[in-house]
């Protein structure tokens, strides 16, 4: 049976990639994005559902996860994978609130969404696999984009909190952590600058390939960095003991 898989901000960048990896094994793909001529060319491209979902909008989040249901009777992986950057900084010049909230209502509130919406229709459905693209900026550091970085850092406290609560109910709960990787929220000049200083972009099939790899695995609560020419490779988290009081 063929398998049933969504992906938010479709229409471009990993997002497209993903949908076209799974297309060319024959999945079922429900492409939700805000940008709706681009995400019908990709739907039109793997012959599966375009849904304009906004994922800042809870109403969006379940209206997207219910057609994927209605159209093809189930569901086996959700990749929320919408994202913007740009958050601004701290100082004079350099913050805006307004970029702020715009940044962590996509990456951040926009995830809650879709993991509200998405994890009890996979665990009805005999459970699956939801994927989160998180970012290297969310294990690493990212002076360029703090509020970024921030919202990626974010992510992933909620992959590794929600992964054991839905375990028993057959859903794994992962997260990629994608380095340089050739998409539209790098414009230009940075990609120049970053090409210059010698580092390599990973093309977003290669991403998607990983992020495929990572979703066929048993794993769940973990997340993974993805980089040009490299495996999958797991990040290690310090195992913290809280403080008894008979101690």
């Amino acid at each position: 049976m063929a398998q049933v898989v969504v992906v938010t901000g479709g229409a471009s960048g990993i997002g497209a990639a993903m949908a076209r990896h799974f297309g060319s094994l024959g999945a079922h793909v429900v492409v939700a994005d805000v940008d709706e001529a681009g995400g019908r060319a990709v739907a039109r491209e793997v012959d599966g559902l375009f849904v304009r979902t906004d994922t800042t909008r809870e109403a969006d989040n379940l209206a997207m996860i219910a057609a994927a249901v209605e159209a093809y009777g189930g569901l086996d992986l959700v990749h929320l994978n919408a994202g913007i950057g740009d958050g601004g900084g701290f100082g004079a010049d350099d913050y805006d609130a307004a970029r702020q909230h715009r940044v962590l209502a996509v990456n951040l509130h926009g995830v809650m969404y879709g993991l509200h919406a998405a994890l009890p229709a996979l665990a009805a459905h005999g459970g699956g696999s939801l994927l989160v693209t998180s970012s290297m900026a969310g294990v690493g550091l990212a002076p360029f984009d703090p509020v970024y970085a921030a919202s990626k850092y974010g992510v992933i406290g909620l992959v590794r909190s929600l992964a054991p609560v839905w375990q028993d109910k057959g859903v794994r709960i992962n997260a990629i952590c994608p380095g340089f990787v050739r998409t539209p929220i790098l414009p230009p000049e940075t990609v120049e600058y970053i090409t210059g200083q010698g580092y390599t972009l990973a093309e977003t099939a290669e991403i998607a390939a990983g992020a495929a790899e990572i979703t066929a695995g048993q794993e769940t609560g973990r997340a993974y960095v993805l980089q040009a020419g490299r495996a999958p490779e797991p990040v290690s988290f310090p195992k913290l003991d809280l403080v008894r009081a008979d101690t």
